[in-house]
């Protein structure tokens, strides 16, 4: 079983109470993704300056 069939399973035994706070939980953690990705897709441009210099290059060719 998936981990996220087990999660829906695990849903299904939760008190209609807490369903609202298990909600806003799992919405925080979509947002933090997206903000995190959001954050590398702004910040690409600006390093890319930086990664396409032939130094650059050189110090990390040996990687």
């Amino acid at each position: 079983m998936s981990n996220k069939e087990l999660l829906k399973r695990e849903i299904e035994k939760i008190p209609d109470h807490k369903i609202q706070e298990v909600l806003d939980f799992v919405q925080f953690l979509l947002e933090k993704e997206k903000e995190q990705l959001n954050i590398s897709l702004v910040s690409e441009p600006s390093l890319k300056k930086d990664w396409a210099k032939p130094e650059e290059d050189e110090a990390w060719k040996h990687l």
